[in-house]
């Protein structure tokens, strides 16, 4: 440009006199001056451009840094999903790990390296040009169901971190549900009738249960079955398994298969969602209560009928007369140990087998597991089928269970109730702390259950078989009013309102009230939390029973109580996500 100045400017006719040389002189200067402005806006103009185009690069792997650090906790999800266990693995020598029990696992994953020299999770579709690495904290996972990470993203130069609160999808995301809403075969008598889903072709009559009579949940609700609603409210989502489009896969009518209305649905009409598979047992709960197990803190094994009363100040009594051993060794189990946090076995006052009971502190984050007398000889808490604990004998276990149930001249739930030797636990109390109580027979909730402080404290009941509210009645041979129980002024039936703060599960059976169909209207029967259930429990008859009055607790939307059981199907989600500090340079370095 300035060369065509220049030429441009070349003089054209002969030259002027000498007295204008003067003037050609600063002409020249002036287009000097002009061609080095011109030169200064090109050098600027360049300049300009290239910084931009390195900052946009900049930006793209700024950007693309974050996307690698989400590709990250995503693919670690996956291999949760694929692997349950894979919250065991991981660097201890991570910095964001530590506190945490982690061990390598066997096929080598890039992304839990740390250090220069370490190496990096390729972002699936990056050609290697994005990469992460994750760390993992597992240390609370026992206690609420958490896991952490800390996944670290890197493309170019830049690297940025991201932490992410991974919870499993459970039984505890609803606070109903259900595999099949008929009544427990086992109490029907129509076992053709189990295992089979209405909308399957499930045969009829089965003992179908409605929702009705003023029932009120507020939470979400799903069963793999189709449900049947009357006058019932709900309050939160409902889905079904039932393959139908929406407001055709539920029915609307009662137990007896008759139209009803009524129907009111606050959070949308019903639609169809996957079904959700059980676990077949709760033994692995058992093997929490192991020392050689690779447990961190192992909970507490009773033995038989075990009577366990939360109390507000943070202990529980328990009464369990057959308990020789409260953590075991091996599995099937060779020998044990009577640790003092889990009561010291024996009838002296103040010991396990005593009328008073031992009172030790709850055992935060952590579990009891309540198991059947063993049948086999080698096991540490055998006791042959001909000898009996300290006050008890073959004649007294035909009538009872060796710890008060049944009360005089109650009808029992089932025929199967209060054997002297199954794995029975029978709860009430105020609980102050974190805890799961698991059984191998039923679970009976024999009063309320009701948390000391609603923002903190956090109950888990797991049956294998039925959970039941315990609703003792005597027959007419003996007035409707069991001895002590009951009773108000003059003799008077009373209302017993129950309420039930904890998540409930019943893997084979059932949650329900006891005598549901006699003893007149017991009043509201409030569960706060959630239950799961194989079958529908009954909890009212006409005008015998409890109303119901569920409210879920939105806690069991980021935590869970500890150890407690999730589906068959594991599956991860993200409930909280936050950007951090970057954890390495994208040499790998640890960032102090």
């Amino acid at each position: 440009m300035l060369v065509t100045l220049l030429r441009n400017l070349r003089p054209c006719a002969p030259a002027e006199p000498k007295e204008n040389e003067n003037e050609r002189g600063a002409a020249l200067l002036i287009v000097i001056g002009m061609g080095l402005l011109l030169l200064t806006l090109v050098a600027t103009a360049m300049t300009f451009s290239v910084s931009g185009s390195v900052k946009a690069q900049t930006d793209q792997s700024w950007n693309g840094a974050m996307a690698a650090a989400y590709a990250g906790v995503a693919e670690y999800e996956s291999r949760l999903a694929n692997d349950n266990t894979y919250y065991h693995y991981g660097n201890s020598a991570a910095a964001f790990s530590a506190g945490s029990t982690l061990t390598p696992p066997s096929v080598p994953n890039p992304a839990f390296a740390v250090g220069a020299a370490g190496g990096w999770g390729s972002v699936a579709g990056s050609g290697g040009t994005a990469s992460y690495r994750y760390e993992v904290d597992n240390s609370a996972y026992s206690a609420s169901g958490v896991l952490r990470i800390r996944s670290t993203g890197r493309v170019g130069t830049a690297t940025r971190s991201i932490v992410a609160n991974l919870r499993q999808d459970g039984f505890i995301d609803y606070l109903y549900f259900t595999i099949y809403e008929i009544q427990d075969p086992e109490q029907s008598g129509l076992t053709a009738c189990a295992d089979t889903y209405a909308w399957a072709g499930r045969s009829v009559p089965c003992s179908d249960i409605a929702f009705g009579g003023g029932d009120v949940l507020n939470g979400p609700a799903h069963s793999n079955d189709t449900i049947r609603i009357c006058d019932a409210t709900f309050n939160g989502l409902v889905t079904t398994g039932s393959p139908g489009p929406t407001g055709s896969n539920y029915l609307k009518q009662n137990s007896n298969g008759g139209a009803c209305s009524g129907q009111v649905f606050n959070g949308g009409e019903p639609t169809n969602s996957p079904v959700v598979a059980m676990p077949a047992t709760n033994m692995q709960l058992k093997q929490e209560t192991r020392t050689d197990a690779g447990v961190d803190a192992p909970g507490c094994l009773y033995t038989g009928p075990t009577s366990i009363v939360v109390n507000s100040d943070g202990t529980m009594t328990i009464r369990s007369p057959w308990t020789k051993k409260t953590r075991i060794v091996g599995d099937p189990a060779t020998s044990g140990s009577t640790p003092a946090a889990c009561g010291l076995p024996g009838m002296a006052n103040g010991q396990l087998g005593s009328t008073a009971g031992a009172t030790v502190p709850v055992l935060n984050a952590n579990l009891v597991f309540v198991q059947s007398v063993p049948g086999i000889i080698t096991d540490p808490n055998y006791t042959s089928s001909t000898v009996w604990p300290s006050g008890q004998s073959a004649a007294t276990c035909s009538v009872g269970n060796g710890i008060g149930f049944p009360v005089t001249h109650e009808t029992a739930p089932s025929a199967r109730s209060y054997d002297c030797r199954k794995g029975d636990a029978f709860v009430k109390g105020t609980l102050d702390g974190t805890m799961t109580i698991a059984t191998d027979n039923f679970l009976y909730v024999t009063g309320d259950i009701i948390y000391s402080d609603a923002s903190t404290d956090v109950l888990g009941l797991v049956a294998q078989n039925a959970i039941w509210v315990w609703n003792p009645y005597c027959d007419s041979t003996h007035g409707v009013i069991c001895p002590g129980v009951g009773l108000g002024a003059g003799g008077a039936i009373l209302p017993d309102n129950r309420r039930i703060d904890a998540a409930m599960l019943s893997l084979d059976h059932t949650i329900q009230v006891q005598n549901y169909d006699r003893g007149g209207v017991q009043g509201t029967l409030t569960i706060n939390g959630s239950l799961a259930q194989k079958y529908r429990g009954i909890v009212r008859s006409g005008s015998n029973g409890y109303i119901k009055n569920y409210i879920y607790d939105p806690r069991f939307r980021y935590i869970a109580p500890p150890k407690f059981l999730s589906p068959v199907s594991a599956h991860y989600s993200v409930n909280l996500l936050v950007e951090v500090s970057s954890a390495f340079t994208a040499r790998g370095a640890t960032v102090p």
